[in-house]
């Protein structure tokens, strides 16, 4: 489990990161630009690693829905919005934001799905979010 943990947090680190990265490039360039070039350079890489590893084109893939592809889309819109926002907003902000996007879309899903959540733990969840949310707009 301790694995799974660690795995989560570095990915969290690196979405971070991304984000900044990405943020300055559009300051030099434009959100656009950023973004096109975060997925063009991630483009090679997975195709890169998909050809040595093997998989990229795995059978049945033709056959799946049309919506199966939509995270791609989204991906494309999601990057470029952080990219302008933390721009104009900061990291801090927009992170907090996008965190609190991911919990009440979370909780959503959570609620479509065969075994909902406990209403008390996500309720609370939710709100540690928002008051997080509060508590630092109310630094400045």
């Amino acid at each position: 489990m301790i694995v799974w943990i660690a795995m989560a947090f570095v990915g969290g680190v690196f979405v971070s990161l991304s984000r900044q990265i990405n943020g300055r490039l559009s300051l030099s360039t434009s959100p656009l630009t950023a973004s096109f070039w975060n997925h063009f350079v991630g483009l090679a890489v997975l195709t890169l690693l998909g050809l040595f590893i093997g998989g990229l084109f795995p059978e049945g893939a033709t056959e799946a829905p049309w919506y199966a592809f939509i995270g791609g889309p989204i991906g494309v819109v999601f990057i470029a919005s952080g990219s302008w926002l933390i721009a104009r907003i900061g990291a801090v902000n927009t992170a907090l934001l996008v965190i609190s996007g991911q919990m009440v879309s979370g909780v959503a899903l959570d609620f479509l799905s065969d075994e909902p959540p406990k209403i008390w733990a996500t309720a609370l969840g939710v709100l540690l979010i928002l008051a997080g949310m509060v508590l630092t707009q109310r630094r400045r």
